[in-house]
């Protein structure tokens, strides 16, 4: 008899194999028997459920979340037993004593993650990479992690304001840097992050360390990544610049041995170039290239409001007026005439791609009102 019978799923095993309905023993907290199974001191009746093994959630920013909740919610709530934190170059390892307030600072900016929340919910306790490891390994999980060392706070930590300000790393900078991702990597940290995209700001404007960082730097912290047992390279790129940073991102993985990430998404401006990537990519991991987009499972959105961080209106002049207003005098504006006639004829101050998009997409919005998916007609 086993442990545990989980009976008549239908179990998609992830080998690309056809799904089929079976039973599934257990004991000692392995798959012991697949198929007709017999009984089990435990039973739990998965019919008409799918079976699968558990997901890896790739690409998280739970680097705060892990020090307060064990689950790792919503990660957990949707089959994932992994997640992968510290992507495009945000974190809270390696932090000064005096940076804890910077770098949420750049983790609300860059993720729109209330810093007072952070700055609630965080139990500091480390300021090395390994610091923060060993931190996390004392607490109790429900499910598993793995971090990458941020280059956002890796230059902060080494540079302070002047990697804040994303001027050019010296070769002392350089050494001090890769000494950090080398340690970090020794001590098990799964790879290394960064971001290149302008979307990336922390919240005083100043866009995430290393956005702007020439290819030497990068090329220095892959060969510390290779130097502290290998690991993933992980890379958030602008949409519109990928081709152009698949070159860089080949020589890292030829280079130094290295599996690469980037985000890959397709994007109103170039709806086709995802196309044009994916053909790249084959070219290149044809040879000894390792290089992968990272594609999300479902689009991404944004949720807009007029007390959250995006609305159409957010970067008109007369709302940014009244911006860091009572929400009672910003609800008396905006049932005043006069103020609506007058930002509905004035033009954001500034519109890149995700601004345009915000702003300008009607067609892609629909009101949140009897659930979070719109039906077609929405």
């Amino acid at each position: 008899m086993h442990e545990l019978v989980i009976r008549g799923g239908t179990l998609v095993d992830g080998t690309g194999s056809t799904r089929q309905t079976a039973d599934i023993g257990i004991d000692g907290g392995i798959i012991s028997a697949v198929g007709r199974v017999g009984s089990g001191h435990r039973e739990i009746d998965a019919d008409g459920l799918l079976v699968t093994p558990g997901f890896v959630d790739m690409h998280t920013h739970y680097d705060a979340q892990v020090t307060w909740d064990p689950m790792m919610t919503p990660s957990s709530w949707h089959g994932c037993t992994t997640v992968v934190m510290g992507s495009c170059g945000v974190g809270f390892a390696p932090v000064a004593p005096d940076r804890h307030e910077w770098l949420i600072g750049l983790m609300e900016g860059v993720e729109d993650i209330p810093g007072a929340a952070l700055t609630e919910g965080i139990q500091w306790g480390w300021e090395s990479f390994p610091e923060y490891l060993d931190n996390l390994d004392g607490r109790a999980r429900t499910i598993d992690f793995a971090t990458q060392v941020p280059h956002g706070a890796v230059r902060a930590y080494v540079m302070g304001e002047r990697g804040a300000d994303n001027e050019d790393a010296t070769q002392t900078d350089l050494d001090s840097m890769s000494v950090i991702v080398r340690d970090a990597i020794r001590a098990g940290a799964l790879g290394f992050s960064t971001s290149r995209t302008s979307l990336h700001r922390a919240i005083d404007g100043r866009h995430v360390p290393g956005t702007y960082a020439p290819a030497n730097e990068l090329f220095a912290l892959a060969k510390a990544v290779r130097e502290g047992g290998g690991g993933v390279f992980q890379v958030a790129s602008e949409h519109s610049d990928v081709p152009r940073e698949l070159d860089m991102m080949q020589r890292i993985s030829e280079d130094f041995d290295l599996p690469v990430m980037f985000n890959l998404s397709q994007f109103d401006q170039a709806p086709e170039l995802w196309r044009e990537v994916i053909a790249r990519l084959s070219v290149i991991n044809s040879g000894p290239g390792q290089v992968h987009g990272q594609v999300a499972g479902r689009a991404i959105g944004v949720v807009m409001s007029w007390r959250a961080t995006a609305h159409p209106f957010a970067l008109k002049p007369s709302w940014l007026q009244l911006k860091d207003q009572p929400w009672d005098v910003q609800r008396a504006a905006l049932n005043d005439p006069e103020f609506r006639s007058k930002i509905m004829d004035e033009d954001p101050i500034f519109l890149g791609d995700f601004e345009a998009f915000v702003t300008q997409r009607f067609d892609k919005m629909y009101l949140v009102d009897d659930g979070y998916e719109p039906n077609p007609e929405r």
